[in-house]
Formats: structure tokens, C-alpha cells, sequence
């Protein structure tokens, strides 16, 4: 009778060998029918390529060095739709039918649910009520990967010393790298309404474009610090399918980087090549700075080059959604306001999405405050702060090896976000 770490490897191994015949049998499947850890044991896609390489095979070998599971075939030689060719130690479904029911029959049912490979088979017969589309639709998609668009960029890139240079001003992030920012993010309802206006707008890009209409796709983001703006724009990437490319201009029109002005253009050219994306611009005010407050001839160039480029820009017609970002909306003149085609702002949280935030964070702890009352007690806190103090909560019932979080561990989590802003007001004033 096999153990249920046993059984554990058994599904797994079963998971694997009927991926690869489902995929064999199927020609109409692509990647995004692998499940990330299909892709990794088949190697599809670790080229940068999205094809998959048929007939898919798999063998002992690459069970032990992917999944770490030795033994494989003794593990199955219980189950008779499993054949086993000593020439590459390989393994295979010999009768995929009664191999699937045989799956079933042994809890497979968990691995039908989150495999559309799987899932569009068992559909299709009938054996588990399983919704193909929706398994396909949750599935991490190929091109949302960081193996995609590090292949991508280097494809961009390739020698050009432009190019390279341009990367080096920007932190690049897969949409797969960010899909969890979107956990605890509560969104005012104008916000809610500007990410679905993008959504739209991405599926009817052609349409608008043949209408004339591009004039979309430039968003200025105002708030206090701590209000979400940066993880708005991040938590973006994972719902929209699109890397982020974040810049900071106080680097990119550093004097000592030399040629500012070919910087910003090379960011922009780098960003319309690896379009759809999203060009995240952090810190906008510092244009205003420039403009206003310093001689540096090159430094102006280099802004004025970001102005003309922010014009020229279009979501419509180059798929790159370009998002600026400001603490200090009073110091952008006319000339920086009107190149954006929307203005969100990001207020502190009133207290409804206060509770929200404190609720979505604390999820997965156990943790016996009262939400409602602490959300009254937090006015004027960020969602910033508020995360800063769970975390403190945390850590502080960690600390006193506990796992529940209690009222004191909430106080001591309020008491250093109070701390924290007195000291930064000090410094301010």
C-alpha cells in the first residue's frame, strides 16, 4: 500500500506522462496549455521560443533531475497503462483512456483543475466537469513569464550599445514577477474605472487606430507618498499582461551619465520594441525641478527630449502605457500636465478601504482584532502605514513564538508607525 508521500509522487509522475500525451495526441494545444511546471520539465520555452517541440517525451533521467523523484517507473508499476522502454529509460502512456481513469480513481482530480492540458482532455470526455477556457485563462501565460521576456529583451538588445545602455536605466519585471502585488491592493473607484478603460482600450486597439482615435494611454498618477501609486502601476502588469519598465528620471538625466538627452529617447525606442508593455516614469516631479531650478544646459535638453517623447507616445498605436507618478502634482507647470491624457489621484484611504486593506493583509494569519475598530483609530495613515504596522503585528507575535496576532501585537505595530512619521515630520520641518 503506497504512503501518501508516495501517492503525492505517483500523482505527480501520472500529472506528467499524461500532459505529454494529451500534448502528443493534440496538435491544436500550444504552450500556454503547459503548466509552469510542465514548461520547466519539457523545457518549453526556455529558448525564449513559445513552440513546442513534439513528440514529448519523458524519462527517468529527466524525472530525477526536474522533480527530484527517483525510481520513477517502480513508483507506477502498479498502474498497467504505463510503459516502460529500457533504450532511454522512458516512460509513456500505452492506453490514455483507462490511464486517465486510473488518474481519477487515485485523487487526480486536483491536478484536472489547475492543468489545461489536462483539463481540455477531461472536458472533452466527459470525466470531469472541468472548464477548459477558465483553466486556460488562470493559467500563467508563456509570454507573462520572466523566461519570455528576458529572451525578448535580448533579442532587442542584442549589440547595440544604445540599447544596452537604455536597459541599464530600468528595472524590467515579467507580469509574472509582479502577480502578487495585486493581493492587497483596495482601489477608489476612479481607479477601479481608468484600469478598466485600459482593458478596452487594449481590445480594440485596431479599431480605434483605424478610426483615427490614439490620443489615450498616458496617465499621471498624484498622491502623498504611500497611497499606491507605484504598486497600482506594478499590480497593473499581472491583470493587463504587460512588463513594467520602471525608470527614475533623477537617474536618467543625471549629469554624470553623460548624453541625457539620447537617453530618454533610447528609453522610449526600447520601450515601443518591447511593446505591449508599460512604462512606469516614478518620481515626475523631478521635471519641474529641472525646468525651474537648475542652469545645467544638457539636463534641460534631456527634459524638454522627455516632453516631446511623452507627445509622441500612444497605448493605440505602440501598445506602451506610460504612467507618471508624483508626490508633488504643484510643482508640474502646464507644459508637463497637459502631455497626460488622464490625471489619477490617490488619496489617503478613508476608513471603509482602511478596514479593507487591514482585512486583505492580515488573511492569511490568524489574528483576533477588531477591523472595524482599528480602521477608525487609523485616519490619516497610508496604506503604506497600515501595511507597516501588520507587519509589525507580525513580527511582534513571531517574537513572542505565537502565530496569532493579538491587540498588544496591534499596538506595538501602531506605536512604530507613529514613531516613524514623527520623526520623518521632524525632519521636514
Amino acid at each position: 500500500m503506497p504512503t501518501h508521500e508516495d501517492m503525492s509522487e505517483i500523482l505527480q509522475l501520472m500529472e506528467i506522462l499524461l500532459s505529454a500525451e494529451i500534448f502528443n495526441q493534440h496538435q491544436d494545444l500550444d504552450i500556454n496549455d503547459m503548466t509552469p511546471g510542465c514548461r520547466e520539465f519539457f523545457g518549453a520555452g526556455s529558448d525564449g521560443s513559445p513552440e513546442v517541440k513534439r513528440p514529448l517525451i519523458v524519462s527517468e533521467g529527466m524525472i530525477r533531475r526536474t522533480l527530484g523523484i527517483p525510481d520513477a517507473y517502480r513508483k507506477l508499476s502498479d498502474n498497467p497503462f504505463v510503459g516502460y522502454e529500457e533504450f532511454g529509460q522512458r516512460l509513456r502512456i500505452t492506453a490514455l483512456e483507462p490511464a486517465a481513469a486510473w488518474f481519477l480513481k487515485k485523487g487526480g482530480e486536483p491536478f484536472v483543475i489547475k492543468n489545461p492540458a489536462l483539463a481540455y482532455y477531461f472536458e472533452r470526455t466527459g470525466m470531469v466537469k472541468a472548464d477548459y477556457r477558465s483553466i486556460r485563462e488562470q493559467n500563467v501565460r508563456f509570454e507573462d513569464t520572466k523566461a519570455y521576456l528576458d529572451a525578448k529583451v535580448a533579442q532587442v538588445v542584442g549589440d547595440s550599445e544604445e540599447m544596452r545602455n537604455a536597459r541599464d536605466l530600468m528595472i524590467i519585471s515579467a507580469p509574472e514577477e509582479l502577480r502578487h502585488m495585486a493581493r492587497t491592493l483596495v482601489c477608489t473607484p476612479r481607479q477601479e474605472e481608468i484600469v478598466r478603460k485600459i482593458r478596452i482600450v487594449l481590445a480594440n486597439r485596431e479599431f480605434l487606430n483605424r478610426g483615427g482615435i490614439s490620443e489615450f494611454g498616458r496617465l499621471l498618477f498624484v498622491g502623498p507618498p504611500g497611497t499606491g501609486k507605484t504598486s497600482l502601476a506594478l499590480a497593473m502588469s499581472g491583470s493587463l499582461h504587460m512588463p513594467v519598465l520602471e525608470v527614475r528620471l533623477a537617474m536618467v538625466t543625471s549629469q554624470y551619465l553623460g548624453e541625457t538627452s539620447k537617453n530618454v529617447d533610447r528609453i522610449f525606442d526600447l520601450a515601443k520594441k518591447l511593446a505591449p508593455c508599460i512604462l512606469f516614469i516614478d518620481e515626475f516631479d523631478y521635471v519641474a525641478k529641472s525646468r525651474v531650478s537648475d542652469d545645467h544646459g544638457a539636463m534641460k535638453r534631456a527634459v524638454n527630449m522627455l516632453l516631446k517623447n511623452i507627445d509622441q507616445i500612444s497605448l493605440i498605436r505602440h501598445g506602451v502605457l506610460l504612467i507618471g507618478a508624483t508626490n508633488h502634482p504643484g510643482l508640474l507647470d502646464e507644459a508637463a500636465w497637459r502631455r497626460f491624457d488622464e490625471v489619477v489621484e490617490f488619496p489617503l484611504p478613508d476608513e471603509f478601504m482602511r478596514r479593507e486593506i487591514l482585512q486583505r493583509i492580515a488573511s492569511p494569519f490568524e489574528c483576533t482584532c477588531d477591523f472595524s475598530e482599528l480602521a477608525a483609530r487609523t485616519d490619516g495613515l497610508s496604506g503604506a502605514d497600515l501595511r507597516m504596522m501588520m507587519k509589525e503585528a507580525i513580527l511582534s507575535a513571531l517574537m513572542r513564538n505565537g502565530s496569532r496576532i493579538d491587540q498588544e501585537d496591534i499596538e506595538r505595530g501602531l506605536l512604530t508607525v507613529e514613531e516613524r512619521n514623527l520623526i520623518r515630520r521632524a525632519g521636514t520641518a
